[in-house]
């Protein structure tokens, strides 16, 4: 999401995004909280396999997981914006989610044939209605100009 201040929302790159959320977390502590980060170029297989075992150490120790997102904070594909992120959570999670079965072949095949575009969608729109209350926010409207938004993520 974006980092919104008193001169209004700042549309960085998540580079610069997780950069300023580690000097919050220097500056306070206790109430800031650095995120633990990997950066990978999508196709190279020696930086997909670090993000793999950084994400195998990470649910390892009881991590829900980890979420993907394209380096530019609105991303857009060829023909129009795409999801701004994916989780990528461990099996631990995923078996809280979905039973402790889901792991049997049968389950694991049912839940790849799932169609998921809906699902993007909506997480596109979010994103979108999120980012337009953080401006809302930012640029001083009412509470409930701010709110509208808000409630509409939560209705999707």
């Amino acid at each position: 999401m974006a980092l919104a201040g008193e001169r209004g929302v700042n549309q960085r790159n998540h580079l610069w995004q997780m950069s300023v959320g580690s000097r919050l977390a220097c500056v306070d502590p206790g109430l800031f909280q650095s995120t633990c980060h990997v950066v990978m170029e999508p196709g190279s297989d020696a930086q997909e396999l670090t993000a793999l075992e950084w994400w195998l150490e990470l649910t390892g120790l009881g991590g829900e997981g980890m979420v993907v997102k394209p380096l530019e904070l609105v991303p857009r594909g060829n023909r129009d914006r795409i999801q701004p992120a994916v989780k990528v959570q461990g099996k631990e999670y995923l078996r809280l989610i979905y039973g402790p079965e889901y792991d049997l072949p049968g389950n694991l095949e049912r839940m790849r044939g799932r169609n998921l575009r809906a699902r993007r969608e909506n997480a596109v729109r979010e994103f979108a209605l999120g980012l337009e209350g953080i401006r809302r926010f930012a640029a001083g409207e009412s509470p409930a100009r701010v709110y509208q938004r808000a409630m509409a993520v939560a209705g999707l």
